[in-house]
């Protein structure tokens, strides 16, 4: 069937679709006139500023908008397969149907893959089990047996390593990465006739991202014997636009800027707000590290390891008495930083990057990790610090967590969030300097005075994630770990956000250790990068030599599908 005729034959329309949220003069829309069709086969990209709408305009259809939120217009759901020649009989709008109805329909024909998987991920249930459930339900003459070991196939399709171990693991085992592709396992579980992603690639390095989106390829095209598969995809990776949709559509504020082919919106654009997210770069402004500029942060022989757990398939029952060897994560990690130095960390999602942040940020004495090896910070290791002198010491190293949404308290203001640090480190304070200080970091990620007395759920992942830079910010540390800083921001605030981190580097000599998947971002802000792979340091150079002349193959992988050779 050509592109054209799956076109005509639209297996979601949304028409003229408006979200808002309270009434009257208080009224405020979240999308207004939204129409948008996405056809058999198709793969569409929605992509636009974070609070531009692309999330609501996902929930929608699976009728997952926040209480409170009054939804207009239509969207219209056609069961239209890749065989036929023409529109069913059978369209329903989505939003007159029973609760029952959408259930029947949430998971087996239309499918999510969210875009916070920790939040999304039940922590009581291990991975496979929560496969398994998505099956069963849908599925309920299917035999578990079968149903587990569909799950270790999906897993093992989704890239995660040792899947018959994986099975068994909790979401709290797995890296941002991992818990990313064990969602979009759960996705494709029952084989969706539309498959929703929202940012389904943020946690994932620069070649896995290129494979997940080549294996929803790959299942697309299994699909097309059957009744075929239609994507929806929400993404801030303009890259990943380019080499995966076929159409785009472009939002801002809830409003639809322009859609239309991926060449002719990405080469052409006729829209200024298109054009300016198009050309939405990080630009490389970092000054050089003085040559006597003091050591910082050190970490000397680093290695962390947890202990093992079920192996072998999920079908087999190990020994009761049997113990698990050790699972080494980091292995020997050595690194100095210096004053007004940023040291880019990469590597596959699992390979040590968050682990290595968490050592050196000291927060894992009291889990079951096992930590040797020494971290020295502004001169003191970290080990043989009591911890009052350890809580003193934090306001000299804050950070910046991943997952913007599990970091932030739902119980507090964003004043009370980013003032946190001030009560603790700067009790003296006025409430006005209090308030004033608090004021002036959130005007810097750019929030205004209108968030000081909302709350986390009220933002959007983005804004979300600008409010946890300025918690981090406002105590003005000398280092600063950054664990994929902008994985939550749209290409042209991140650009901002980078911005600012530049100024305060330069401003205030402070030292950042940057773990991020997004190449682009560490070719801009690093002055050195250290290329991790399976726990050990593999590469470690200045950014740009290294980008120009990489040592290991497994570097050269990274960059090239990053397109920065």
């Amino acid at each position: 069937m050509s592109h054209a005729q799956q076109h005509a034959m639209p297996l979601l329309r949304y028409d003229n679709l408006s979200i808002s949220f309270g009434s009257g003069r208080r009224e405020k829309f979240a999308l207004k006139d939204f129409s948008l069709e996405i056809g058999v086969g198709e793969r569409v990209a929605l992509v636009g500023e974070s609070g531009s709408g692309k999330t609501l305009s996902a929930l929608a259809p699976l009728r997952l908008q926040p209480e409170g939120a009054k939804v207009t217009g239509q969207l219209i759901w056609t069961p239209v397969s890749a065989k036929q020649t023409q529109v069913s009989p059978q369209s329903v709008d989505l939003l007159t149907l029973s609760d029952q109805a959408i259930r029947d329909i949430r998971g087996r024909d239309i499918a999510m893959i969210f875009q916070e998987p920790m939040t999304a991920l039940n922590p009581l249930f291990t991975i496979g089990n929560q496969i398994v459930e998505a099956v069963l339900v849908h599925e309920p003459l299917t035999s578990k047996a079968e149903c587990m070991e569909k799950a270790v196939a999906l897993l093992r399709k989704t890239g995660i390593p040792e899947p018959e171990r994986r099975f068994y693991s909790y979401p709290h085992q797995l890296s941002g990465g991992q818990r990313q592709r064990a969602m979009i396992a759960m996705a494709l579980a029952c084989k969706p006739r539309l498959l929703i992603a929202d940012e389904p690639t943020t946690a994932l390095d620069v070649s896995l991202r290129m494979q997940i989106l080549d294996l929803l390829k790959e299942l697309q095209e299994e699909a097309k014997a059957d009744q075929g598969m239609s994507i929806l995809l929400i993404t801030h990776d303009l890259n990943l636009v380019r080499h995966f949709a076929q159409r785009v559509a472009v939002l801002n504020q809830g409003k639809l800027m322009e859609s239309g082919s991926t060449h002719q919106v990405f080469d052409h654009p006729e829209n200024s707000y298109t054009a300016a997210l198009v050309h939405s770069e990080p630009v490389r402004a970092i000054l050089p590290v003085m040559p006597l500029a003091p050591v910082l942060l050190s970490a000397d022989t680093l290695s962390v390891s947890y202990p093992g757990s079920k192996t072998g398939s999920p079908l087999q029952v190990l020994s009761f008495f049997k113990k698990a060897p050790r699972n080494t994560v980091l292995k020997k990690v050595h690194f100095t930083l210096k004053q007004g130095q940023t040291i880019g960390v990469i590597g596959e999602s699992g390979s040590g990057k968050t682990t290595l942040g968490m050592a050196i940020l000291g927060l894992l004495g009291d889990s079951s990790a096992e930590v040797s090896g020494s971290v020295n910070v502004l001169g003191q290791e970290w080990a043989r610090l009591d911890s009052a002198a350890r809580r003193q010491m934090r306001s000299s190293l804050q950070v910046i967590f991943q997952d913007p949404f599990g970091s932030l308290s739902p119980r507090m203001t964003v004043m009370d969030i980013v003032a946190e640090g001030l009560d603790v480190h700067c009790p003296n304070l006025s409430s006005s300097e209090r308030e004033s200080r608090v004021l002036d970091m959130l005007k810097e990620v750019g929030l205004d005075r209108s968030a000081l007395s909302r709350y986390p759920h009220e933002f959007s992942g983005g804004q979300r994630q600008r409010i946890a830079i300025a918690r981090a910010l406002v105590l003005r540390p000398q280092i600063l770990v950054l664990d994929e800083p902008t994985s939550a921001l749209d290409v042209s605030i991140q650009k901002q956000v980078l911005a600012l981190l530049t100024q305060l580097q330069q401003k205030y000599n402070l030292a950042y250790l940057m773990i991020s998947h997004d190449l682009a971002v560490i070719r801009a802000m690093s002055h050195d990068i250290l290329v991790l792979k399976g726990g050990k340091v593999i590469e470690f150079g200045e950014t740009e030599a290294l980008i120009a002349q990489p040592k290991q193959a497994y570097t050269q992988q990274l960059f090239t599908a990053a397109e920065l050779t």
